[in-house]
């Protein structure tokens, strides 16, 4: 599935057009009110680094530290004995969006 936002032409500005796949929806996880959204990009480097998807990715969203950085950025650490999980993300306004999944020290 796509959502597509078009932000209608101006002649003095840039064409904005931002497309997000996401597969998964996580209908109970909100952040500061906004829907939590998971890129399929998320999901395959999940499992590419042996991160079990979706519990574990799901109990750091929902149990993690959170942490912004720059403009749009935020992180969700958890820490286990394996390892931290880090689920990177961009708010973009309406919603969240986790577009990579990665492991920590």
């Amino acid at each position: 599935m796509m959502d597509i936002l078009f932000i209608p032409y101006c002649r003095n500005r840039n064409l904005f057009i931002w497309a997000y796949l996401h597969v998964d929806t996580m209908d109970d996880l909100y952040y500061a009110g906004k829907p939590i959204f998971i890129r399929a990009h998320a999901i395959k480097r999940a499992r590419q680094r042996h991160i079990a998807y979706p519990e574990q990715v799901y109990a750091t969203l929902q149990n993690g530290s959170i942490k912004r950085f720059g403009k749009k950025g935020i992180k969700w650490i958890k820490r286990t004995k394996a390892g931290s999980i880090i689920c990177v993300g961009e708010d973009v306004g309406h919603a969240i969006i986790v577009k990579t999944v990665e492991r920590g020290n």
